[in-house]
């Protein structure tokens, strides 16, 4: 089944400044670009980065920025996984 939401460009801007950020985090960079290559094509989140992003929005410790990019992930998820 494909996707056949993308990435908005609040979001995809958003990726783009964690990603030239050298104090973003591991996790806020792998959202990011996870994020953008899903801006222009139907690409699917993938389950590790579902994973990824559910642990983020359940935790306290990261940004709000960060947890906006985990958001828009899972948003673009396979919802029957």
């Amino acid at each position: 089944m494909s996707n056949k939401k993308k990435t908005s460009s609040k979001i995809a801007s958003l990726a783009a400044k964690t990603l030239k950020n050298k104090n973003a985090s591991q996790i806020a960079k792998q959202l990011a670009g996870s994020a953008l290559s899903q801006k222009q094509k139907a690409n699917q989140t993938g389950g590790k980065m579902e994973e990824v992003a559910s642990k983020v929005l359940k935790s306290d410790k990261y940004s709000d920025e960060t947890k906006a990019l985990a958001a828009s992930i899972l948003s673009q998820s396979n919802k029957g996984r």
